[in-house]
């Protein structure tokens, strides 16, 4: 069975990003809308069943890094990743400030 959770921790302030916009794009189109929790955590994808594919986790940065920084240099991050029918659990963390970011393969 295939899981997905998401946290965003801004590198700035070395606090989770909390009520960021999150966008998940399935395999076969359907979209999901959430948002991180108070600790910076999404978990919840709605109905959406999670199959094997290539999918896209779109961040809406840009309304969070101008609210905690006053501008950013990047309004979304999107990161695309490959789903296995026996890949488990996946974590795709995000890493941010206003003028980097990066991500990874969680746990």
């Amino acid at each position: 069975m295939l899981s997905l959770s998401s946290h965003v921790l801004d590198t700035t302030t070395g606090k989770p990003a909390a009520q960021m916009a999150l966008t998940l794009t399935c395999p076969n189109g359907d979209v999901a809308r959430a948002e991180t929790d108070s600790d910076g955590r999404c978990k919840q994808w709605g109905d959406i069943s999670l199959t094997p594919g290539i999918y896209q986790l779109r961040f809406d940065t840009g309304a969070y890094l101008t609210q905690h920084h006053g501008k950013g240099l990047y309004p979304f991050v999107d990161i695309h990743f490959e789903m296995e029918a026996s890949g488990g659990h996946y974590h795709i963390p995000l890493l941010i400030s206003p003028y980097g970011f990066s991500s990874y393969r969680g746990s």
